[in-house]
């Protein structure tokens, strides 16, 4: 039964970040009791890149991070598996006028030369993130002293009927911790140095994971 539960809501996920794409933004919005984009930006002031840098965006989703990067001066590039994420975000970026730096691409495999960025940032990854294989790209293609900045989840912290609706929910889904990880140590093994911060937003938290590579 656990097992055929696992199947389901990884359909679910799957489903939700290719055919079902155009829902991304409103279910996002709705299962964050409107904090999603807070807990978005909440990797943004600790990217520690001047304006003008190229930042690296894993799973671009939507777009939505890459507008915002562009309006704090960053020149964004993203790249995401999902060919329905990249055509929604690609229009999004289009009717601003913006150009569209998007590739399709897997985290494991990045089609960027080593040293490339001085910031890399990943908002509500799955667990491609945390893979050997992505931690090695991501490495390779920081320049010495970059940061890898990932906000794995939102937590809320209301006490109403919503928010414990919406715990449980994230509980059973399998996107609440228990895994005990050592943030650290984890990191270190790939050349990090890492820790983690949070970041208030309305009635919630964000978590925030900021990993440096070594010079």
């Amino acid at each position: 039964m656990a097992e055929v539960w696992r199947r389901l809501v990884g359909l679910g996920f799957r489903l939700l970040y290719n055919e079902l794409a155009f829902t991304y933004d409103w279910v996002s919005s709705v299962v964050s009791l409107g904090a999603w984009r807070c807990w978005q930006r909440a990797a943004l002031p600790h990217l520690n890149a001047p304006p003008g840098s190229r930042v690296l965006e894993l799973a671009h989703g939507t777009g939505n991070l890459q507008l915002d990067l562009y309006a704090l001066g960053y020149i964004p590039i993203g790249c995401d598996q999902s060919p329905h994420m990249g055509r929604i975000a690609r229009r999004k970026l289009s009717r601003r006028g913006l150009p569209p730096r998007l590739a399709r691409g897997q985290a494991q495999r990045l089609p960027f030369p080593s040293a490339s960025f001085p910031a890399i940032v990943c908002t509500f990854p799955t667990d491609f993130i945390f893979q050997p294989e992505t931690l090695r790209e991501t490495h390779r293609v920081l320049c010495g002293g970059g940061r890898l900045v990932i906000v794995p989840n939102g937590v809320l912290t209301g006490s109403g009927p919503a928010d414990r609706l919406i715990e449980w929910l994230y509980r059973i889904t399998g996107q609440r911790g228990g895994s005990g990880i050592n943030i650290a140590s984890f990191f270190e093994v790939y050349g990090f140095e890492a820790h983690i911060a949070q970041q208030d937003c309305p009635r919630s938290l964000a978590q925030v994971i900021i990993a440096r590579k070594k010079p």
